[in-house]
């Protein structure tokens, strides 16, 4: 996404419009490939005829788990394997901040479905991180809100004060503020990091917009491929537009914005139809971040 390209943005309807540009593509997963609870067909379709033109897909996601189950859950909501080569998320990189916090004592603030974290932390280090209440920890890792489907941010204020009074480091496992789980708005350890940083309190990020998991996945689409890769060649895909698309700007790649996900609104009652451009212009001047194209929903 190179900043001295003409500001007018290029609104697309397939991927094949523009994809021979590239051998590589880094693509988001959660608003693109699937809303939580259905894979979108078409999407799959489209890497999965980049990939048989000799192009090589990495799933690149904030989900704050390790890739393994991340892997198990695209296939079992319908994204076939012909889709992606590799995947790389949050929660691989949030294991190697885990790596150099080994033998502290440690809050978990998220749901019980995200402790293989900790298992995949343990096979790393040779020692499981030792769980404890906030009056004991030494640091906290943040993987979401307890409960996402009755939680807000709100409901964390006391406890998010009290680390902070302590001075205690919150790794944010994922960076995300809000997602779709359908057609529910769920709030993401993102939201609940930003407030913590608001009172003070110290935040180490895994995840889009930050460098390290764009590091990790240009690393398997060269292994993948068998060599290097070169970055004017390499395009993200994303519907986030301060971690997907920010990410891209920060990472050096060209990025293809998905603007029927977290930012459904550009279109209005006719989702299907483009984004409204004057909308989109908004948009972009607001983050200013102009992505190489944009789509509505990724296609062939």
């Amino acid at each position: 996404m190179r900043q001295e390209q003409a500001q007018i943005v290029r609104q697309i309807s397939g991927l094949g419009e523009i994809s021979d540009r590239y051998d590589a593509i880094l693509c988001d997963i959660w608003g693109v490939l699937h809303n939580g609870l259905a894979s979108f067909a078409p999407a799959s379709a489209a890497l999965a005829s980049f990939r048989r033109r000799g192009g090589v897909v990495v799933l690149i996601t904030n989900a704050p788990r390790p890739s393994p189950p991340i892997h198990r859950q695209v296939l079992r909501l319908g994204v076939p394997p012909e889709a992606f080569d590799a995947i790389v998320t949050s929660g691989d990189v949030t294991i190697g901040l885990m790596e150099e916090q080994a033998g502290d004592r440690v809050l978990h603030i998220g749901p019980g479905r995200d402790l293989s974290l900790f298992d995949a932390a343990a096979q790393a280090t040779g020692g499981r991180p030792r769980l404890l209440a906030l009056e004991d920890a030494q640091y906290a890792l943040c993987t979401g809100l307890r409960n996402d489907e009755s939680e807000t941010p709100d409901d964390y204020e006391p406890e998010l004060r009290a680390m902070a009074a302590r001075g205690m480091t919150m790794i944010c496992a994922n960076p995300d503020i809000v997602i779709h789980r359908g057609e529910t708005l769920i709030h993401c350890a993102g939201a609940l990091a930003r407030r913590y940083e608001e009172l003070g309190g110290p935040v180490l990020y895994a995840g889009k917009p930050h460098a390290p998991i764009y590091d990790q996945a240009l690393a398997l689409a060269e292994r993948a491929r068998g060599g290097a890769i070169d970055k004017s060649r390499v395009l993200a895909i994303g519907d986030g537009m301060k971690t997907d698309i920010a990410g891209a700007a920060r990472a050096g790649l060209d990025a293809l914005f998905v603007t029927g996900g977290i930012h459904r609104s550009l279109h209005g009652e006719a989702s299907a139809s483009p984004a409204d451009p004057v909308e989109l212009q908004r948009l972009y001047e607001e983050y200013a971040l102009w992505p190489i194209a944009a789509i509505p929903a990724l296609q062939p």
